[in-house]
């Protein structure tokens, strides 16, 4: 079909006297109130009567325009499209803004599921980050353990029975835990029942530490500042130990194990990082340059206490007090020895703490064994410290089977096979040393 052309005639006049062509139309477009404009011609010829200037001649012009269509103007048409994009632009930000509020929320949740994995399933907060790092500060103060034994049986020239009896010396302190709990629990210090006696556990341990990187030189001295290293690690073990019981109370058997696992996970961990590192500082710098580093370790303890959370204690017994021998303490010494034999005569609890009585009795040959690796088998500080970091790898590897696979395993079933199992290993040093 041809294309419809209509020719309409107008006389070129000033623009303010140019005459509108067309008139404006706005009707309502659809359900969303569009505006539409429409321009309305009429197809007849409109005709002003023609001014004629001299000489006759006509001034008037025939213009040949197309046929108007009924689209919408444009200037109008991107002003509503301005606006339609507007706010479908707020509606998308706002589905994306919902989008990343959601993906944060299920980065957050897998980030935290990834931890509590990491960390044997249990939740990460103040207090069990502070008895996770007090554990792993147990286990890296093994940096000093070789170091120690090559002081004693090099600078002090003593014998495996001399070394015997200071190690068995140092043990004494782990032996008298319960007054520990007694004294935390009946004296608190500056009104603290824990953080206090861990800042004060972990300067004790600076203290012995830095006595043996300068003013040790006899056996009896180092006798004396290994029984302060010891003193200072079983005294926060208490503190934190009392913490865990307080937090397993009333949990099932796997939530119980889940937070031994974290505490025994945590100082096998340090116990890595500390052999990894042991036996090549003695032998490139000496064991009293690693007294000194060793010294450092124990101020974590000191630093973690800030993270406890405890009421403060109130009332007088919230300052120094060491009146020990004062009535209160004699007194709630004396409730305290009476709740524990009423619990010890308890089967459930007779049994398995003469299990432990007896394992621990059981002579070890630590330093028998350190003297033939020495001096029979000419191990270097360097080769012993990589031994260790392969005993404490498979000290972590145990504590994750443990907490994999035998969290609601019986505990009589796993410390019978504990057993049979550790003395048929412990019976291939006889076997290799024929």
């Amino acid at each position: 079909m041809a294309s419809t052309t209509f020719r309409t005639s107008f006389s070129i006049l000033p623009s303010h006297q140019n005459p509108l062509l067309s008139s404006l139309t706005l009707s309502p477009h659809s359900q969303i109130h569009r505006k539409r404009l429409s321009i309305v011609s009429h197809r007849r010829t409109r005709r002003r009567p023609r001014r004629k200037l001299a000489g006759g001649k006509d001034m008037s012009v025939a213009v040949t325009m197309p046929a108007p269509s009924h689209g919408r103007d444009k200037s109008l048409d991107s002003f509503l499209d301005s606006t339609n994009s507007a706010g479908e632009g707020e509606m998308l930000t706002a589905d994306v803004e919902g989008e990343m509020s959601s993906t944060k929320k299920n980065a957050m949740r897998k980030s935290k599921y990834l931890i509590s994995r990491i960390c044997f399933g249990v939740e990460l907060s103040p207090d069990n980050i502070a008895v996770a790092m007090v554990y792993f500060v147990q286990g890296v103060l093994g940096l000093a353990r070789l170091a120690v034994s090559f002081y004693l049986k090099d600078d002090l020239h003593l014998e495996p029975a001399e070394t015997a009896v200071i190690s068995g010396f140092s043990a004494i302190p782990w032996l008298i835990k319960p007054l520990y709990g007694f004294i935390s629990d009946s004296v608190p210090l500056f009104g603290y029942r824990r953080r206090s006696y861990l800042v004060l556990s972990g300067l004790l341990g600076a203290l012995s530490w830095s006595l043996m990187s300068t003013f040790v030189d006899s056996k009896y001295s180092a006798a004396f500042c290994i029984l302060l290293g010891s003193l200072s690690v079983a005294f926060s073990d208490v503190v934190v130990d009392s913490m865990v019981v307080e937090r397993a109370r009333g949990e099932s058997q796997s939530m119980s194990g889940s937070l031994q696992s974290l505490c025994w996970g945590s100082s096998a961990f340090g116990g890595i990082v500390s052999s990894y590192f042991s036996g090549s500082l003695v032998g490139a710098y000496g064991v009293r340059f690693v007294f000194g580093v060793t010294a450092l370790l124990p101020l974590i303890t000191s630093a973690v206490a800030v993270l406890v959370k405890e009421q403060r204690v109130l009332g007088p017994a919230s300052g120094l007090d060491l009146a020990l021998s004062g009535p209160g303490f004699l007194e709630s010494s004396k409730q305290h020895i009476v709740q524990l034999w009423d619990a010890v005569k308890q089967p459930n609890v007779f049994f398995p703490t003469l299990f432990i009585f007896l394992w621990q009795a059981t002579p070890h040959s630590d330093s028998a064994m350190f003297f033939f690796t020495t001096n029979k088998l000419g191990f270097t500080p360097e080769f012993l410290g990589r031994v260790k970091l392969v005993t404490s790898v498979a000290s972590l590897l145990g504590v994750g089977l443990y907490n994999g696979f035998l969290k609601n395993v019986p505990l009589h079933k796993i410390f019978f096979a504990t057993t049979v199992t550790g003395t048929a290993l412990g019976m291939t040093q006889k076997v290799w040393d024929k």
